[in-house]
Formats: structure tokens, C-alpha cells, sequence
């Protein structure tokens, strides 16, 4: 099993820097306790907000700290929204991530492999 280091997600971040962040309102902490920093959100409707920064055309989250492709992290890791939440990485749960996989070409990055996982949802081998 790989360890916490080895995890290929904290080595990439183009999901946060290709993809716009949307989800329900309610999930901010103008709603929800310990929710998503609604300082960190814009509205897309009477219904969603965005993670700042991901709305434009060279989109990147306000919350993304790091450099893309080398080391990131995301600075309301434990508040993040659910659209993060329930982002797979490639082959993390067995199977390709046709979303991942296209972040990750954007960035010039290498894609996932199956071998990178032990079984699914194990933290990533290092490459």
C-alpha cells in the first residue's frame, strides 16, 4: 500500500486548475456549519455558487495552494465542496476517469495508471 506521500493528487491539482468548481448554495457556511467559506464562492445562479477563480477561462481555485504538477494542496481540504469531494482521481476506484485524465493532458501531465493504486480508494504509489 502506498503511503500518504506517495499520493498522486497532492503532486497535481489540474482538476482545480481546469474545471469549474460549482455546487449547491447550501453547502457554503452561510448555510451549513463548517461549510465552504462562502467568501471563497461566487454565484452561478439563485441555486449555485462557483469556487472563486474556476468561473474564467484560465480557471484555477482560490483554494488550490501550490504549483500545478509538482506539489498542491487545497487550503479548506476538510470544508472542500462535494463536486471536489466526490472527484476521482483515475483508477482510484478500479476504473479510468475520463475528467481526470483530461486535466491532467491540459497540464502536460502524465496520466494514471492502474499499477499506481494497490485496490480501490488506497492512497496512489508514487510512479
Amino acid at each position: 500500500m502506498g503511503t500518504a506521500t506517495d499520493n498522486s493528487c497532492l503532486s497535481c491539482g489540474a482538476c482545480c486548475a481546469f474545471y469549474r468548481a460549482s455546487f449547491y448554495w447550501a453547502e457554503t457556511d452561510a448555510a451549513t456549519p463548517e461549510g465552504v467559506p462562502v467568501d471563497m464562492t461566487e454565484k452561478v445562479n439563485d441555486f449555485r455558487v462557483a469556487m472563486r477563480g474556476t468561473s474564467g477561462p484560465q480557471p484555477r481555485c482560490l483554494a488550490l495552494l501550490g504549483f500545478v504538477g509538482n506539489k498542491v494542496s487545497c487550503s479548506i481540504y476538510l470544508r472542500r465542496p462535494s463536486v471536489c469531494r466526490d472527484f476521482c482521481a483515475s483508477w482510484e476506484n478500479g476504473q479510468p476517469h475520463q475528467r481526470c485524465d483530461q486535466a491532467r493532458a491540459a497540464w502536460s501531465l502524465t496520466l494514471l495508471l492502474p499499477g499506481q493504486w494497490d485496490s480501490p480508494g488506497d492512497i496512489p504509489k508514487a510512479a
